[in-house]
C-alpha cells in the first residue's frame, strides 16, 4: 500500500511499514514543516493513504470537507514508539484493503473505519 506520513507520526512506524514492503513517504524526510493542507493535498496528488497523529486532519475533512484518498489517524498515546509501529503494522496486514478512501482511527483498542469526503 502507498501511504505518506505526517511529521505527527513515530518514524518507527514509517520503519515498520517499509519493512512490509509499504510504499511510505514521511514527510519528515521530504518537506519538514509543511502545513497540513499541503499534506493532505500531497497525499491525495500521490493517491496514498495519509498517515498523522495529528486530529486537525479530522477538522479538515469532515468540517472543512476537503478531499482525500484516505486518512488513518493514529491515537496510542501510552504506547512506545516499538509498540505503536506494531498496532499500525498489523492493523495494515489484518484491514489494510478496507483503509484507502475511508477516514480510520486507530486505538489501542479498535480500529474504527468510516467514509469522510473524497
Amino acid at each position: 500500500m502507498k501511504g505518506l506520513a505526517d511529521e505527527s507520526v513515530d518514524r518507527q512506524i514509517v520503519d515498520g511499514l517499509r519493512a512490509q514492503g509499504h510504499d511510505v513517504l514521511y514527510v519528515a524526510e521530504l518537506d519538514p514543516g509543511i502545513n497540513d493542507e499541503n499534506v493532505l493535498s500531497d497525499s491525495r496528488a500521490s493517491g496514498a493513504l495519509l498517515l498523522t497523529a495529528d486530529k486537525d486532519f479530522g477538522e479538515l475533512v469532515f468540517r472543512q470537507r476537503l478531499l482525500h484518498t484516505g486518512v488513518l489517524l493514529i491515537r496510542l498515546g501510552g504506547l512506545s514508539p516499538d509498540q505503536k509501529a506494531l498496532a499500525v503494522v498489523v492493523a495494515f496486514q489484518q484491514h489494510g484493503e478496507a483503509l484507502p478512501g475511508q477516514f480510520s482511527v486507530l486505538s489501542k483498542r479498535t480500529l474504527r473505519i468510516r467514509g469522510g469526503a473524497r
